[in-house]
């Protein structure tokens, strides 16, 4: 499956090009110049080594998708159908003619994740680092310089509860019974549902003794339900019989669990799901996976961001991080500024500097160290304006790609961003020496009779 040759020109005879149509001096089309999709489309095409069967997408339609998906916050069928809406989209995606149909089916963005894996995202990443290089952006140096810090970012689940997990694990019993032709002797499809609503009614009314004994006739219920299925399951086709012990695995963690347990199971279709407590009142607890990003100092640019899986203390995390950047922006980072979550941690070759540090700090140091704090709103608008607030992907594999992504969308924005500034100073100046002309033709104009 190699990539689809591109059609010949001569077919588009009497078709007019997007860069006619279109204004080229719009800062998505000046971006798509920045960035160097050579690279990309060599890492992509490497997993395409038979020669047979259909033809591939071309891979820089894939990388202008993944970009624009993470840049204005889009979900796969939102940012496909956007793309046949928005000329500038299609060209930044390599489209020569304007096209009127979508080019890829959503879910075919699924797949593409889970072949180019985390090395093609983080490829992305880097071409976004290089583009900010040759945008003028950042400078060379920006790198040797580095502020550190450690976020969560949340699975797309529910909210885990007891009830809600237990109500839960007896309808996928039930659902796997009944598509494999098993007649329960019970499924209590009638009680167990209003036992999981009466449950969070008690809990809100605060009748907590008549809460937890709705939970144990709940849980009773749920385990029946199970131990049939277990005692059944040589009834079952045996390619059906692997994944029904996992199920079976599953319901039971939950079943026995507790409040105080460690490794709990807080959502059934994605055991990775981690409750990570990061001392905020808003939100004490959060459920999913623990993210740490490095930015440059000065300009706030995503140079190194990777998923920890584990919730492990932030000091164990700075290592990893800054061999990533070290790997991405091609130059090792000389000073990291972190906050006192990082104590203890000292990492050969590089200088670190933890916030309320006294000892050894020079002025220009103190001023470094107050600006570790930068950090946050990056952070903030990684959850509000890209996706970093909500990982739909499945998986430790989605949370790494997932991840990375999000630091390559966040760059692209800061790109945009300077991009629109230049233009609108350019044009600034362009009006400014227009009308100075004009008053220079207006005062010189000879006079009348």
């Amino acid at each position: 499956m190699r990539p689809k040759p591109a059609a010949p020109e001569s077919e588009d005879l009497f078709r007019s090009r997007l860069d006619q149509q279109i204004n080229m001096r719009h800062a998505l089309v000046r971006l798509a110049g920045l960035i160097d999709w050579a690279e990309i489309e060599r890492t992509f095409t490497e997993p395409f080594t038979s020669a047979r069967g259909r033809p591939a997408l071309a891979p820089r339609l894939i990388a202008g998708l993944l970009y624009l998906q993470h840049t204005f916050d889009a979900s796969d069928e939102a940012v496909v159908s956007t793309w046949v809406e928005n000329p500038y989209w299609q060209y930044f995606c390599g489209e020569v003619f304007l096209q009127t149909e979508a080019p890829i089916d959503p879910s075919s963005l699924t797949r593409w994740r889970k072949r180019i894996g985390e090395q093609g995202v983080e490829t992305l990443l880097m071409a976004t680092i290089e583009a900010a290089r040759r945008g003028g952006v950042v400078k060379a140096s920006s790198v040797d310089r580095v502020i550190v810090d450690t976020t969560v970012m949340p699975k797309a689940i529910a909210h885990p509860t007891d009830s809600a997990l237990l109500e839960k694990s007896r309808q996928h019993l039930v659902k796997v019974a009944e598509e494999h032709g098993l007649s329960l002797r019970q499924n209590y499809n009638r009680i167990a549902p209003r036992l999981a609503t009466q449950i969070g009614r008690y809990a809100h009314a605060k009748q907590f003794k008549r809460m937890r004994r709705t939970g144990r006739t709940l849980r009773s219920r749920v385990g029946r339900v199970q131990r049939e299925v277990a005692r059944r399951l040589g009834e079952l086709p045996e390619k059906a019989q692997a994944k029904v012990k996992d199920l079976l695995a599953r319901t039971g963690r939950i079943l026995t669990q507790r409040t105080k347990d460690k490794n709990k199971l807080y959502a059934l279709h994605a055991p990775e799901v981690e409750c990570i407590s990061k001392g905020k009142a808003r939100t004490p607890y959060e459920f999913g996976v623990k993210v740490s990003i490095a930015t440059t100092l000065k300009e706030g640019l995503v140079v190194g961001m990777r998923s920890m899986p584990g919730n492990p203390y932030d000091g164990h995390t700075l290592a990893e991080t800054l061999e990533q950047v070290s790997i991405l922006a091609e130059r090792k980072p000389i000073i990291a500024i972190v906050d006192k979550g990082y104590q203890g941690v000292e990492i050969e070759g590089v200088r670190i500097l933890r916030s309320g540090q006294k000892r050894g700090v020079t002025r220009t140091l103190k001023a470094m160290i107050h600006r570790r704090s930068a950090i946050e709103p990056a952070i903030g608008h990684m959850k509000t304006d890209g996706r970093l607030g909500r990982n739909p992907l499945k998986g430790a594999l989605g949370d790494a790609l997932h991840a990375v992504m999000c630091g390559a969308g966040h760059n692209l924005r800061l790109i945009l961003a300077a991009l629109r500034l230049y233009c609108a100073r350019i044009g600034l100046s362009v009006q400014k020496v227009i009308a100075a002309l004009i008053a220079h033709s207006l005062n010189n104009r000879p006079a009348c009779g």
